[in-house]
Parts: structure tokens; sequence; C-alpha cells
């Protein structure tokens, strides 16, 4: 029997990598998103989760055993993430509700869980590192928790099982996201080695020094489907970050090698990118049109304000995996790897030159 999955922000950077891997895995996919992407093994799903009757009316003939929720809209305001982000969770499960197949539900949040939201980023008292799932949540308003509210609701509701999956910072590629550090790190290297400009690290010397990991979208994708198919992992909250751990004043090093440009020495000044490159569009669009590159505004490629939130935090952030090793998942991706990877997707895909 073939199963059926629904993958909501199909063309983001965790959204493509779950789809692929299903379709690879012989699910049936539907990809929803707002302008869905044309691909020929992936059903597409156009709908705008804040219009209900819209994401009904999308969704009538969908009946998936589970959906994967990898999306947000970001707003202006943390009022405006929980209003907004919420209803897109509340809209999409009322529009499943009906047809009443749904067995899982898995939503990818992340350790702004533990963080705080962007309004209060790594302030006031955080819970100590390594972060741990048993860990509650901070007194503080966040979407993510408002997110997870939806989602027990719906489950309660509807009798679904659920997983909170809760990465560091993800490593993939996706074009037009919010968030997106190995894109935005290929593009600042490249105009650095065009211009000459120093390749400066832009944050802390908390994130310089100390210890810290990521996340791969291949691995999150493959972690996704084994809670979707592990029983013991339902209703569940889960870290999921690649396994190894590093210090940036190594991998800078690391991804400057990968452009062939030196390191700039940090001095413990931040030095933010999203000041460091607000200028670079008209650079980025002469490099675009000399190597016939697919993409020429800089904003669809690059986030230097998310970027600059995770390299400018003033704690060392490390997660914890043991709840997910002792369930059985044991899937691991050298950090360094996963950005060289991306490199070279990029330059195939003609992104960056």
């Amino acid at each position: 029997m073939v199963r059926t999955a629904l993958v909501v922000g199909a063309s983001g950077i965790v959204g493509n990598a779950t789809s692929e891997l299903l379709v690879k895995e012989g699910w049936k996919v539907y990809g929803l998103a707002r302008r869905p992407k044309d691909h020929n093994r992936i059903v597409p799903v156009a709908a705008d989760l804040q219009n209900a009757e819209e994401t009904a009316r999308a969704l009538h003939d969908v009946r998936p055993d589970a959906v994967f929720i990898t999306t947000w809209a970001r707003q202006e305001s943390e009022a405006e993430n929980i209003r907004v982000n919420s209803a897109m969770v509340r809209n999409l499960l009322a529009g499943l509700s009906p047809a009443q197949s749904t067995r899982h539900v898995a939503l990818v949040t992340g350790l702004k869980h533990y963080l705080g939201p962007f309004e209060a980023y790594g302030k006031g008292v955080l819970p100590q590192t390594p972060f741990r799932e048993e860990q509650g949540r901070l007194d503080v308003e966040n979407f993510y928790y408002a997110q997870e509210d939806e989602v027990f609701s719906a489950a309660e509701r509807d009798g679904f099982t659920w997983s909170i999956h809760r990465p560091h910072t993800v490593i993939g590629q996706a074009v037009g996201n919010a968030m997106n550090m190995g894109t935005t790190l290929a593009v600042y290297a490249t105009i650095c080695r065009e211009t000459g400009r120093p390749f400066r690290f832009p944050g802390s010397s908390a994130q310089w020094n100390g210890l810290t990991d990521m996340t791969d979208a291949n691995l999150l994708a493959k972690h996704l489907v084994w809670a979707t198919e592990t029983p013991q992992a339902g209703n569940q909250a889960f870290n999921v970050v690649n396994g190894d751990v590093f210090r940036w004043k190594w991998m800078w090093q690391r991804i400057a090698g990968c452009f062939g440009i030196e390191p700039a020495p940090f001095d413990g000044t931040i030095n933010p990118l999203n000041e460091q490159m607000s200028n670079d569009d008209v650079i980025w669009r002469d490099i675009a049109k000399r190597d016939n590159l697919l993409e020429p505004e800089i904003d669809r490629l690059a986030s230097p304000w998310h970027t600059d939130a995770d390299l400018g935090r003033p704690i060392e952030v490390v997660t914890d995996m043991s709840k997910s090793r002792r369930l059985g998942f044991n899937e691991y991706q050298p950090t360094d790897d996963a950005f060289f990877a991306l490199f070279a997707s990029l330059r195939k895909n003609r992104l960056i030159p």
C-alpha cells in the first residue's frame, strides 16, 4: 500500500529535502506552498494558509497519512508571529480534519524554543546547555509554543500522533528562504572574493570561541520520516542536530578555503552582515550577469539578519540528542561536509559562481 504525505512548505530548505526523501522511499507526496514549484514526482497544492476557506478548498481531495509542517511566515513582531503562524497551523489541520486520514503530524520548530523569540533572542535567564527536551517553555511569548498548541489541540480532536522537531541552524538549499545561513555565507564569501573585502566573522566572541552545532536539512528530513514511522516516537519532542560540535574559529577557515580566500583575523568586534551586505545588491547583480547565474536578486538568496542573530548570540549553544539516540535514530552528518555539499550544489545549480 502506498503511503501518502503532505509536505507543508515544500519549496523551503526543510520541505524540499523532506519531499525528495519521501519520494525516494516510495511515498506519494503532495507539496503545499503559496506558489508550488513544478516537480514531476510531487503533486502541487497551492494555498495561502492564512486563508481558512482557501486552505480547506485546496485540501478537499488530499488525504495524507502523514503531514510535515516545515514552514512559517515572518512578521514584524512576536505578537504578529503568534497570530499569523498559529492560524496557519490551525487552518491547515482544520482543512484536513474532515477526511480523518491523518495518523501523524510532524512540526518543525527550532532552538528558539529554548533561546526565546527574535525580540528576546538569547536574553534574560536561559536554560543550561546542552539543551534537552525536558527543559520547559520560557516565560515569554513565542510563536513556536503557539504552533505546538495548535497541533496538540487538533491531535486531541482528530486522534493523530504528533512529533515536534527542534533543529539548530539548518544547512540546505532553497531560494527565497527567510533563514538560510549556508547560502548567505556563500554569497558573502563570493562578494568578498570578488571585491577584495575581508572575509570577516560577523558575530560574537562567544560564538567564535565557544562550541556549537548545526543541522543538515537531509538529516532533518530523515529524522522527520523516522519519527513518523517509529511508534515510540509518537507524541514526543526531539532536538535534531548533526552529531558533531565545532568552534566557528575553525569552521570559518574551512568555509574560506572553499572560496579560495583567507579569513580575516577576528578581534572580538561584532560586524553584522546586515550592515556589511547592506549595499551589495548591485554587486551581486553584476556578478550574476557576468556569470549567467539564475538568481540576480541577493535578497532571494541571503538572509543576513538571521545569520547575525545566530552568530551574535552571547552564549555557547550545543544541543543534546540522547533522546533520539535511545529510540534508535543514529544518523550522523559532519557539519563541514554539509557546508561543502551545499556550496557544490549551489555552484552546480548556477546560484553562485
